[in-house]
């Protein structure tokens, strides 16, 4: 296991690196109380992450049905990440602007997790790539 866990620190390194950084928010579900009737909102947690965003191929789009136009191609490295991104989570990051701390200064994107895909040979999370819809 040393190999993919050496593996997943250089995903990390690099995206790091090479990336940008990003916000995954993930709401939990609203709760529903049937003796009162009522709905208490869910919870939002957010996670710091680093990512790559790109735009998918023209051959992408023949072999898989479910890519609209405008989608994008998220990379995010598992290792240091939380819990994984869900279905409906939203990745938050900077158009042109390498520093997360300028989060709500600078203009950002918001796109909706549409599909996850982890990759883990031997079962160490090395990256997530996710398909994100605005």
């Amino acid at each position: 296991m040393g190999f993919y866990n050496e593996m997943a620190d250089m995903a990390l390194e690099m995206i790091e690196e090479f990336g940008q950084p990003a916000v995954i928010r993930t709401t939990a579900d609203d709760g529903y109380d049937p003796d009162t009737g009522s709905t208490t909102p869910g919870t939002a947690t957010e996670q710091v992450a680093s990512c790559i965003v790109s735009d998918f191929t023209g051959q992408e789009f023949q072999n898989n049905s479910l890519i609209k136009q405008g989608d994008k191609k998220i990379k995010v490295a598992a290792q240091g990440l939380g819990p994984a991104p869900q279905l409906s989570s939203k990745v938050i990051y900077e158009i042109d602007a390498p520093n997360i701390y300028d989060y709500f200064t600078k203009p950002y994107s918001t796109l909706t997790v549409m599909n996850v895909k982890e990759v883990s040979p031997a079962g160490v999370p090395i990256i997530y790539e996710i398909q994100g819809r605005r």
